[in-house]
C-alpha cells in the first residue's frame, strides 16, 4: 500500500500498532503510579516506533 510515497507493508503497520498498544501501557503505569516502569515502556515504545520508520 502506497500513501505519500511510502511503501507500507503488513509488518510496517504492526510494528506501529506495537508503539500505540506500548503508549496505551505507558498511560496505564502512569495512573497507577508507577513512573519508572512507564519510563521503560516509553524508552520501548520510542524503539517500536522507529524500528517501524527505519523499515519504511
Amino acid at each position: 500500500m502506497d500513501i505519500g510515497g511510502l511503501h507500507f507493508t503488513f509488518f510496517n503497520v504492526a510494528v506501529f500498532a506495537v508503539a500505540v498498544f506500548l503508549l496505551a501501557g505507558v498511560y496505564s503505569f502512569l495512573k497507577q503510579g508507577l513512573k519508572g516502569a512507564a519510563l521503560i515502556v516509553l524508552c520501548l515504545s520510542g524503539l517500536a516506533f522507529a524500528g517501524g520508520v527505519m523499515w519504511l
